[in-house]
Parts: structure tokens; sequence; C-alpha cells
């Protein structure tokens, strides 16, 4: 008897449910980021190097006719010789554009994003690189730019670089791409944030 008694007064116990695993997560983008960036800014020291040693001021060497010329420039200001009076501003700002997409590589999981930005930061520091180490001297030094194409202004590595990264980026955004997800924003992502 005492069987039986045992046998009924047994519960039966629900087995635990196992705890659900949470999804992994995004890899992060950061050595895609710098590899590019190092890409980016190791072309652009080494062919301004280049050019400063074997290019003359002021005395263009043909590519294709006159359209396309090695013409050796130093440019103490932005993108199409603006601001020359305000170099150490220039320098400036592009410090800060690099230590900002320093900031973003925290959460950076897009490749796409990671490109554009490393684009971006190689061709920042390259150009800072010119700012901080040429004449005449730290925070306005002047920029060398070497390629010219037809009407367009002289330049150089970093700056299609930078021009570039920067346009993809607005691709990626304006398309729904965000830095710090993988894939397309979804509608209503942004309302649940």
């Amino acid at each position: 008897m005492t069987d039986e008694t045992t046998d009924s007064t047994e519960t039966e116990v629900d087995p635990v449910p196992a705890p659900k695993a949470e999804p992994a997560a995004p890899p992060r983008r950061l050595g895609l980021l710098l590899s590019v960036a190092a890409v980016v800014l190791v072309t652009d020291v080494v062919t301004k190097v280049l050019a400063v040693k074997m290019l003359t001021p002021g005395q263009p060497v043909s590519i294709i006719g006159d359209t396309v010329t090695w013409t050796l420039v130093r440019n103490s200001g932005a993108a199409f010789s603006m601001a020359t009076s305000y170099t150490w501003v220039l320098t400036l700002i592009a410090s800060s554009v690099v230590l900002g997409i320093i900031w973003m590589s925290r959460r950076l999981v897009s490749p796409w994003w990671a490109i554009g930005l490393g684009m971006i930061l190689g061709g920042a520091l390259g150009n800072l690189v010119d700012r901080f180490f040429r004449a005449p001297g730290h925070l306005q030094g002047h920029v060398v730019d070497f390629l010219s194409i037809g009407w367009w202004p002289v330049f150089n590595v970093a700056d299609p670089a930078v021009v570039g990264g920067a346009i993809l980026l607005v691709v990626l955004s304006v398309f729904g791409f965000d830095f710090d997800s993988v894939g397309r924003r979804r509608a209503g992502d942004g309302e649940q944030a």
C-alpha cells in the first residue's frame, strides 16, 4: 500500500524551459575601417613624397595631353584653395572629424559604413600629416596636391578618398543603412528608439 500512496503523492513537475539564446551580436567592423584608412593613408603619403621628389612646382608633366597632368601645388587652404588664411581652423576641423570617426567606430557594425568611414579617416589623416609636418609649421602646413584633370582643381589621393567616402555614407543613409546595424532600417524602427 505504501507503493500506491507514494505514487499518488508524487506530483509531476513541469520541466524548466531552457533560457532562450540571445542572438549573437553582429561583428564590429573596426578592423575593416582601420584597414581601409591605412591603405588610403599610406598611398597618400607615398604619392606625396614621390610628387615632391620628382616634380618641380610650376612645371606640369603631361600624362594625357594638357587634360591630365602631374602638377605640384602647395595648398594652404581647403579644397579649391578656399580659406587659405584659415589653415589652423581647417586642421582643427580635420582633427575633429578623425576623433568623431574613432568615437563612432565603437558601435560600427555595417561593413559599407566601415569602408566609407575608413576612406574619410585615411584621407583626413593624410592631409593632417601635411598640416602638422610640412612647411611653414605645425597646424599651418601646406597640403601637397599633384594631380590635375581638365578644369578640376589640383588634388591628391586623400581628396577623392574623403569625397568618395562622404558620398558613400550619404547614399547609405538615404537608402536606410545605419552604421550600427546590419542591413536596412525597416519602417517603424525610428519610432521604437
